[in-house]
């Protein structure tokens, strides 16, 4: 016989429910994203990757990997390349919420803001300042990107093309267009940019040393602090210097890197014997301690002179950045005695 009976949930039985994210997380829906004209040619998991901040990587390719992306509604390999006009689909993943940012003042965005020397479609190249990060991050709310930004609040696009250290004042490069950017990061990967320093060494530097080319290695201290050192399992690096003018114990110098290792002119200079002034971190105590009591109060390396070709236009150009007044009243210290 038929029965019509219902099957009758148990009492103590609860209905399935999506999970509640964690707290501290939120879950986003799918998204269509159509891929624009600075966006073709980047690789899917690139694009993903920026797309979806906060998430782990493992995450990403997790879903590229069980086909929950989707590029014009077919499945695609991390490594695709994305074309201007596709559209991609980007499931639901759960994502940390972001904390509020900080939000640089307008004393400091009028100061980057002065310190832009050239600006078109394509790029700004900014003078940084000595002690200013260019970006945020190991205790640091803000860089210069971040400054930028948030005075540029329009802007689609402004992302580092290269760093310079916090202490090291010069000139930076930003793109403004993803097209830009993939330009000039290949004319550097090329070797294709020239960048030139000014760095105020210590001791007589020899008109006869005008390359070092050894090799550098990164490593952490006990205290976690990176540095760099001289080692033959480093990676390849060069630097060429010249003599520009000499002081009473010191020399500045112009040294301009073939590569670009993390404090490549820092670390060939000390290896050199001629540590540069005001390197706390390179210099020996007692130098260091000299130098400051002279009245040096800053890393005497400044980011000279750019020499490039322009994206976009093609055009030869060369930019060049003056000295801070605090690296200018070293040196007219140093003349004086």
């Amino acid at each position: 016989m038929r029965s019509n009976s219902r099957r009758r949930q148990s009492p103590h039985s609860t209905s399935r429910q999506p999970s509640a994210p964690a707290s501290g997380q939120e879950r986003s829906g799918v998204r269509w994203v159509t891929v624009d004209d600075d966006t073709a040619g980047q690789r899917v998991d690139n694009f993903l990757l920026a797309q979806l901040r906060g998430v782990p990587k493992s995450v990403v390719y997790r879903i590229l990997r069980k086909g929950e992306v989707r590029v014009n509604k077919g499945r695609v390999k991390p490594d695709s390349r994305l074309k201007a006009g596709d559209q991609v689909r980007i499931p639901p993943v759960t994502q940390k919420k972001k904390e509020a940012p900080v939000v640089p003042g307008s004393r400091v965005q009028a100061v980057m803001e002065n310190a832009v020397v050239f600006e078109n479609e394509q790029m700004l190249v900014v003078n940084k300042p000595s002690g200013i990060a260019v970006h945020g991050g190991s205790g640091l709310d803000f860089g210069l990107i971040e400054v930028l930004r948030a005075a540029r609040p329009e802007a689609r696009f402004l992302e580092l093309v290269h760093r310079l250290d916090r202490d090291t004042s010069g000139l930076v490069m930003v793109a403004k267009k993803r097209s830009a950017l993939r330009f000039l990061q290949d004319e550097l990967r090329q070797k294709r940019i020239r960048k030139h320093y000014h760095a105020l060494v210590a001791g007589d530097w020899p008109d006869t040393l005008e390359r070092i080319d050894e090799p550098l290695l990164r490593y952490e201290m006990s205290n976690g602090e990176r540095r760099v050192r001289v080692d033959a399992e480093g990676k390849a690096s060069l630097t060429l210097f010249r003599v520009l003018a000499r002081y009473p114990g010191y020399t500045l110098v112009q040294a301009s890197p073939v590569t670009g290792r993390t404090h490549q002119i820092r670390v060939h200079s000390t290896c050199a014997g001629h540590p540069i002034a005001g390197d706390d971190k390179y210099m020996d105590d007692v130098s260091l301690k000299a130098f400051r009591a002279a009245g040096g109060q800053r890393l005497m390396l400044h980011a000279r002179s750019l020499e490039l070709t322009m994206p976009g236009s093609g055009e030869a150009a060369r930019f060049e950045a003056p000295y801070d007044d605090a690296f200018d009243a070293v040196l007219a210290r140093m003349a004086r005695r």
